[in-house]
């Protein structure tokens, strides 16, 4: 049998990869999966509760050689399981913002600004659906896009997650004003502390990249800085570990 041929981000499809994110795209998203590639040999009881899922929604199975899957999966862990989807299906902000309104609850939207590392962009998404934010947005420019190694480091959570991608984040930071949103810029130094903060209201936090952290321009466009207080040596946080702390605080506040 001929190996199958897919290019891992183009002609509008992608390569996921892993078990668990396997999983969650055949429970949340079924019709966007083409086939999934199941590796000869032993499988773990996770990845046949997958294949499982995946066959009770009349989605291919087809058992290839390991070699392939990995081939696939670009050379990362893969745990014997890939499955070849569409395009990503990016939402809107207008989505975002009608997301929390259909839950009757204030919007809670984290917006990145060149967040360009998969593993990074998959940690604040699976963030983000942890605790309970209602989208991400970010730029076209410098980002990751939602593919293979940041859906991994999701642990599935984009296939659950309403995320956006915009031309300007400037121009997207404007309309979430206008439509009542509180924008805080995360930044390190000087700033509001987040716990002395109303994180109840309607509220997006804007990340910065992995380098250079937030441009001045998107800083300068917020309604505030809001700076996590630290005592350590090290100057900063990372990006995914700042959204991480941002979206507990907010979501203590809201729980209370």
């Amino acid at each position: 049998m001929n190996a199958p041929t897919v290019d891992r981000e183009s002609s509008g499809r992608r390569v996921i990869f892993g078990v668990r994110p396997v999983e969650e795209l055949v429970r949340a998203n079924p019709r966007s999966v083409s086939v999934i590639y199941v590796a000869e040999g032993k499988r773990s009881p996770e990845a046949e509760t997958a294949l499982a899922a995946a066959k009770d929604r009349g989605i291919a199975v087809e058992i290839r050689p390991r070699a392939l899957i990995a081939d696939l999966a670009g050379g990362t862990s893969h745990q014997g399981i890939v499955a070849v989807v569409g395009a990503f299906a990016y939402a809107s902000v207008e989505t975002i913002l009608e997301h929390a309104k259909t839950r009757n609850e204030q919007p809670l939207v984290v917006l990145l600004d060149g967040i360009s590392d998969p593993q990074n962009l998959g940690a604040v998404v699976r963030s983000a659906e942890v605790l309970g934010a209602h989208g991400v947005i970010m730029a076209d420019r410098n980002s990751a896009p939602v593919a293979g190694g940041a859906v991994k480091a999701s642990a599935g959570a984009t296939e659950r997650v309403l995320i956006a991608r915009v031309e300007s984040l400037l121009k997207t930071i404007d309309k979430l004003r206008e439509a009542g949103v509180m924008v805080w810029a995360a930044a390190g130094g000087t700033g509001e502390p987040p716990a002395k903060l109303d994180l109840t209201t309607p509220v997006a936090l804007v990340i910065g990249s992995e380098g250079r952290g937030l441009r001045e321009a998107v800083a300068r466009r917020c309604d505030g800085i809001i700076a996590i207080p630290m005592k350590g040596a090290i100057a900063s946080l990372n990006a995914s570990a700042a959204a991480a702390i941002l979206l507990y605080e907010a979501l203590r506040q809201r729980s209370a």
